[in-house]
């Protein structure tokens, strides 16, 4: 039983790990890294380059990606990465 919510759990961060590639794709970043707020269920992803776009840029660009990608987050929060 437990080697099936180990797979879950990997399953579930390689999703992750996708979607800040996608991310970081679409932003032509090439740094990128994530962390991960356990307690109040969000996803910070910091994207190199990010603070050239407007806040309508950065709506335009990743709003289609969160839209189709299937996480259970309560909010995925992008920010400049330092």
């Amino acid at each position: 039983m437990e080697e099936t919510n180990e797979s879950g759990f990997d399953e579930w961060q390689k999703d992750v790990e996708y979607l800040v590639k996608i991310l970081k794709e679409s932003f032509e970043s090439i740094e990128a890294r994530y962390t991960i707020d356990d307690l109040n269920d969000i996803l910070y992803v910091e994207l190199e380059g990010l603070d050239e776009y407007s806040e309508d840029e950065i709506i335009e660009i990743a709003e289609p990606i969160l839209d189709t990608i299937e996480l259970d987050f309560e909010d995925v929060i992008l920010i400049p990465h330092t």
